[in-house]
């Protein structure tokens, strides 16, 4: 998911406080399912990390000679894994996977942020800060109209990647 479709879920419509009240909880369990994904990832490439660790540990001590291991003691064995492709390949995907968990943190933080802004708006409000006309909003038709939106920002974003 692009910073920019979190930037566009963290966006509050002033004159749709109701409705942005509605999605905010729905925000909260979508952000936070995708951390625990995230962090499930990166859990298990820590994991992946240790076994190919433990592989290459047990292949350069089984022939050390073929990995160019002329003394063999434990500070060269994990300095020749440390140059291994696998193995830094896997460190580069838990790079990845720590980066993807960071940016969901901060985008959790920030729905909390939105919740506090929301709070803020209604008091706002209540203080008649946005005194306008007020006409009764139909909130089912409200929300059709805004899925109806965030359905054709989907299709959009489907169409670029095609």
């Amino acid at each position: 998911m692009s910073t920019e479709s979190y930037i566009e879920d963290m966006s509050i419509q002033p004159d749709e406080l109701d409705m942005e009240w509605l999605d905010q909880p729905k925000l909260m369990v979508k952000y936070s399912a995708k951390l625990a994904e995230a962090k499930e990832r990166r859990d298990l490439m820590k994991e992946e990390i240790d076994l190919i660790r433990a592989e290459l540990d047990r292949d350069i001590r089984e022939d050390p000679e073929k990995f160019g291991m002329v003394k063999l003691t434990e500070t060269a064995v994990s300095n020749c894994i440390l140059t291994m492709d696998d193995y830094k390949d896997a460190q580069e995907q838990l790079r990845r996977s720590n980066y993807d968990v960071n940016v969901l943190q901060g985008v959790v933080q920030a729905i909390e942020q939105r919740k506090s802004a929301l709070e803020n708006m209604v008091r706002l409000l209540n203080q008649n800060y946005f005194a306008g006309p007020s006409v009764p909003r139909n909130l089912q038709e409200e929300m059709g109209l805004r899925q109806e939106r965030s359905n054709k920002s989907v299709r959009i974003k489907r169409t670029k990647r095609n």
